[in-house]
């Protein structure tokens, strides 16, 4: 009975002592094992078995990409101004070997070797630098982590600034330099503003001068037309006028020549004429005598004329 017992025992450790050399090893990890205190090998993804109580894992290695935050680190720029910056750095293992080998403790090396990569380049700048160069400090510190990183199978791909902390006083000052100058370019801004009213307006009396003056010119224009076309209209009635008298003095004088006027009535014409030139206006008209004959004899017919009427209305 004792025999079965302990037989079953020991199938009991023997198979645990077998499960316990069963290592399944899972995606993006890796174990470097031992054997008789040795590197014996890395194992990668998949089923691996080892030789009981010779082999041993060493070290589980994460092959993700990591992210370490690091504590804000004292720097001291080239304007000798005492600042605190705090660092983000994202590594990849790249060779479990010498990760498992190359330093006792991997981020706390990285740590101290980001505080002194970072206070040599940050020495060699300014704060106004510092605080407009993160680009440039990023790069430089992920090249020299990259290199001194190298033989401990840790690849830096990227290092960030996370935040840069400079002193109380310089913070006011920094303030105070932003205020002054958000208050130059509102200044600047507003003069501005003014300047494109000033113009605007400006441009806008001068468009309007221009219109007023061409509007006057028009008008003037319109007013030249309308007062040559009055006067043109006025010339040829005046000169349609004079055609027409000219028409009847040519009719009269076919009229007269048709007749066959005899010589009394030519004198009469004649007179009636320099009556007409005189229009009670001339002091003196010499009459040729021909004509003063039949003047005499026209008044003595007009008195007799006269008095023959009389003696009509008296009678």
């Amino acid at each position: 009975m004792i025999g079965y017992i302990v037989g079953g025992i020991l199938v009991v450790v023997i198979l645990l002592i077998l499960a316990s050399c069963i290592r399944i090893v899972p995606q993006a990890q890796a174990l470097v094992v031992e054997r008789l205190g040795g590197y014996q090998g890395t194992w990668g993804v998949g089923v691996h078995f080892k030789v009981p109580f010779i082999d041993r894992v060493a070290k589980r290695v994460i092959l993700k990409e990591q992210v370490v935050d690091f504590a804000p680190q004292p720097v001291i720029t080239k304007d000798n101004v005492t600042m605190r910056i705090d660092t983000v750095v994202f590594f990849q293992i790249t060779d479990p070997k010498l990760f498992a080998y190359g330093v006792e403790n991997p981020i706390m090396a990285i740590e101290n070797l980001t505080a002194t990569t970072l206070r040599n380049i940050i020495g060699e700048l300014e704060l106004d630098q510092t605080l407009t160069s993160r680009e440039i400090i990023n790069a430089k510190m992920r090249t020299s982590l990259d290199v001194a990183t190298d033989p401990w199978g840790i690849k830096v791909n990227r290092v960030e600034l996370k935040n840069i902390i400079p002193p109380a006083a310089i913070q006011d000052a920094m303030e105070k330099q932003m205020k002054a100058e958000r208050e130059r370019r509102e200044a600047i801004l507003r003069a501005e503003g003014e300047k494109k009213s000033t113009i605007l307006v400006a441009e806008g009396k001068k468009e309007s001068a221009i219109l007023d003056a061409e509007a006057e010119k028009e008008a003037a224009i319109l007013r030249a037309e309308a007062q040559k076309e009055r006067m043109i209209r006025e010339a040829e009635g005046q000169a349609e006028a004079i055609l027409k008298v000219q028409q009847a003095n040519a009719d009269g004088l076919r009229f007269l020549k048709e007749a066959a006027p005899d010589d009394a009535v030519l004198q009469l014409k004649a007179l009636d004429a320099f009556m007409k030139a005189a229009d009670g206006k001339a002091t003196k008209i010499i009459i040729p005598s021909e004509i003063q004959g039949l003047a005499g004899l026209v008044t003595s017919a007009a008195e007799l004329a006269k008095k023959d009427d009389v003696s009509k209305t008296e009678a």
